[in-house]
This record gives C-alpha cells, structure tokens and sequence, in this order.
C-alpha cells in the first residue's frame, strides 16, 4: 500500500487537477452491474467519495440513486459540477468527510481507495453510512490476459509507477465492517490510438514524470499502437477489468 506521508505519494495524489478536462473526457466510466452488485438493498442516498470528475456519479445517476459528491480539488470538483450540474459536490476528503452521522446507504470510491489514509479514513466512511450499508472500492484497470493490453501496460510504465492493484486482494479489517467481499468485471472502451494515449497521459506516474520521461513514455505508446494490427486502424475496444471490494457496516 502506498505510503500517505510520503512526498511521492502526495504529489501523485494532487495531480490530477490540472489535467482535469482531460481526465473527464479520456478516464472510463464504470459498469452497471459492478455498481449493482455493491450496493445495499433499497439503496437511495449514497456519497461518491474522492469523485473527480464524476465518471462514478455517471453510472450511479444512471441507477436513479440520490448522489452526493466529495472532492477535495477545486478544479476537479468544478468539472464535476460542468458535467453534472444536479450533483452536490463538496469540498472533503475521506479523512473528514463534510456529512453528519449515518447519512448513506452506501459510500463509493472509483480509482481512489489507494490514495487513503485507511487509519482515518475506514472510520469517517462508517459514520457517515448506516448500519446494513455499504462501503464499495472500484479500479478499473486493463485486461492483461489480452497479449496486446499487456505489451502496453508494459510499455506505458514509468520510473514512479506502482502496482497497486495487486496489492488490492483486500482492504485492511476493521471492526465496524465485515469482511470484505471481492468480484471483478469485463468492462470496454471504445478508443482510438490517440485517446488511448490521452488516457495514459492522465495516470499520476506520468503527470508526475519529468518532462522527458514522460514524452518518450507517450512516443512509444504511439509507436507501439501505430504498428499494433488491432490497433492500428480506427476506433477498437480496450478490454477492461472491473475490480470491486465491498463490505457491510455493522
């Protein structure tokens, strides 16, 4: 698990906010049946935490829930609210979230639990949720039983990337949640070669990457999509694979 008190770790974590309009546009959004499958039964309220830019609300809107966003970058935030003008969005973080005890029926985190403070943060998420509701972690991350997905995945690494997912076999226990249950997903994205890259361009190891690294990283992401059959031409499907952790509030 990364290290919250780190200086690499808090660069990485607040980098995003320039990038984003770019985020907004490139990131995936999440399947249905993984939302679904995390919530409690007779879910109404719940609180996407760390929410970006709102490709998680998307998919929760979708399901006709009441959606409550916490964000803690004002740039971030604010192409939440572009997007998605009905959704609350406030400013917090998982350490101290800005809503009263008991509030939601379940508490959602897409692409974020890894930037946590567990410590903090596990206890502020089972105060606001209810007994019986639902605390869900979400990474969407490439389907590297595909050959081409995971010559990419190799080549888009750089000197600070991390593999965090396969540290995500589960989330630390704590006595206000049982145990945590764990599904995956097929999931797509319809891409081009260069959307593709755009998507790349917005992961932390390359926002924080020196100005260098990060453009022979991109070079050879292109390069390699440019002479790849199943990408070389037009638009073509990125296989995904939806990870999701779920445990219940006691």
């Amino acid at each position: 698990m990364t290290d919250p008190t780190s200086a690499t770790y808090r660069r990485r974590a607040r980098s995003f906010g320039a990038r984003a309009k770019a985020y907004a546009e490139h990131r995936p959004d999440y399947p249905l049946p993984a939302l679904r499958w995390g919530l409690p039964e007779g879910a109404a309220r719940v609180l996407d935490l760390a929410a970006g830019t709102g490709r998680l609300s998307e998919g929760l809107l979708a399901l006709g829930l009441h959606v409550e966003a916490v964000e803690p970058d004002p740039e971030m935030r604010a192409e939440l609210t572009r997007r998605l003008p009905g959704v609350p969005a406030h400013a917090g973080t998982a350490e101290e979230i800005p809503f009263g005890d008991g509030e939601f029926d379940a508490v959602l985190a897409g692409q974020a639990f890894h930037w946590f403070d567990l410590d903090r943060a596990l206890p502020e998420i089972a105060r606001v949720l209810r007994p019986g509701g639902t605390v869900v972690a979400l990474w969407n991350h490439d389907d590297e039983s595909v050959p081409w997905v995971a010559e990419f995945a190799r080549l888009s690494r750089t000197n600070s990337s991390t593999r965090w997912l396969s540290q995500r076999q589960e989330l630390p226990p704590h006595a206000a949640f049982g145990a945590y249950q764990r599904e995956e997903f097929p999931h797509r994205q319809r891409r081009t070669a260069e959307t593709l890259v755009e998507t790349i361009a917005t992961h932390s190891h390359l926002l924080t990457a020196s100005e260098e690294e990060r453009a022979a990283t991109l070079e050879r992401l292109r390069r390699f999509l440019a002479e790849n059959p199943e990408t070389a031409q037009g638009e073509f499907d990125l296989p995904i694979v939806t990870t999701v952790l779920k445990a219940v509030r006691s």
